[in-house]
């Protein structure tokens, strides 16, 4: 079993406690009284420059942990000082060592859009997630045929929150489109294998007609990296591993945006 399957088993397993009495009630009421969503694809399109979605990212299944020590409020508004467009948060818990209140606890110290990165399957987590505060929310086509992926997005503006649809390859590419996906997010790492393709989203780009607003993710370790898929017509980029890693993230956030 590879690990998308491993993870979808283990997380729909998780959703269950989702489905008892009250639950779903909690979440609407919890909705009802939140603030505004701030748009995720309009804080990208308007960066004045580089746009990064910086993530509070704390473990992964390939590399283990690695930021366990950092307090995730913190890093947040580290990030928030630093220039990020916005903020990922992983919330998965087995495998990357999220949590999904994460999101709730930091959410009065930051002002920028809020983006859920979890393995979203059910439309009670699309609830779940408008519940917590985020203003977006990851949808992987690789786990969702287009009814699902259409469904589930729908809901999502519905709740008057936005998806970014995450694509590997040309094929996913295509689905997202059809699905009116208007934010996707190319990653150049297949998540069935691990292996990288760096060219992915220079590859892909094409296919996205004007209005799509495009975000590459994986193996972005330079400003040259980022320079060289602007040159493509990418500005936006989700940074997770770089940056969380390094001596001083907020130094290193600086750095990948141009301004050190």
């Amino acid at each position: 079993m590879n690990f998308l399957a491993k993870i979808v088993a283990r997380k729909l397993d998780e959703s269950e406690k989702l489905f008892k009495a009250g639950v779903a009630e909690s979440f609407k009421a919890a909705i009802a009284a939140r603030p505004r969503p701030v748009s995720l694809k309009r804080a990208l399109d308007q960066a004045s420059g580089t746009a990064i979605i910086a993530e509070v990212k704390r473990a992964s299944p390939s590399k283990g942990e690695f930021a366990m020590g950092w307090d995730p409020v913190d890093l947040a508004v580290m990030y928030q000082q630093n220039g990020a467009a916005a903020i990922s948060v992983l919330t998965e818990r087995h495998y990357f060592k999220g949590d999904p209140d994460f999101i709730r606890q930091m959410r009065s110290e930051i002002h920028i859009p809020i983006l859920r990165k979890d393995f979203i399957l059910e439309p009670i987590q699309v609830y779940e997630t408008a519940a917590l505060g985020a203003d977006a929310l990851l949808l992987i086509v690789n786990l969702l045929n287009l009814g699902q992926l259409t469904a589930l997005l729908l809901l999502t503006r519905s709740l008057g929150l936005e998806a970014l649809v995450e694509v590997h390859t040309a094929e996913e590419m295509a689905r997202a489109l059809q699905a009116d996906a208007r934010l996707i997010g190319i990653n150049h790492r297949d998540l069935n294998t691990f292996e990288m393709h760096p060219d992915r989203a220079v590859e892909l780009a094409p296919m996205a007609p004007p209005g799509v607003t495009l975000v590459a993710a994986s193996g972005l370790n330079t400003r040259a990296d980022l320079e060289r898929l602007e040159a493509a017509g990418i500005r936006a980029f989700l940074i997770g591993e770089t940056i969380v890693t390094a001596p001083d993230p907020g130094a290193k956030l600086r750095e990948l945006l141009g301004k050190s």
